[in-house]
């Protein structure tokens, strides 16, 4: 099974993790297996976070989602790597959220 598709000038890599498919468009010249890699490292920060990641987690609690991709990537770059680095830095934002949340209400 070939995880890649040449398109235009790019590339796209997906791979399918249960019912779900993760895609990321890269250019030609690009490494297919590190892509593959990124995909892979978010699919199991989301699974750790969320228990088990399903389509569902990711349409109702999408912000924490891109949330968590957003402490993986940016500006199209691997910014952190250790797992554990990424699900604190989420505990700590649901804290934080948490926090605003409660403040609202005692206003």
């Amino acid at each position: 099974m070939c995880n890649f598709i040449e398109w235009k000038e790019k590339k796209i890599v997906y791979r399918r993790y249960a019912s779900l498919y993760f895609m990321v468009c890269i250019d030609k010249n690009d490494n297919e297996l590190i892509a593959l890699e990124t995909i892979h490292r978010y699919c199991v920060v989301m699974d750790l976070y969320f228990g088990s990641v399903c389509e569902l987690d990711i349409v109702f609690n999408f912000e924490q989602a891109f949330l968590l991709l957003d402490e993986f990537i940016a500006a199209g770059e691997i910014q952190e790597t250790s797992l554990r680095v990424m699900i604190k830095s989420m505990e700590n934002a649901d804290q934080t959220e948490a926090a605003e949340h409660a403040e609202r209400m005692n206003s």
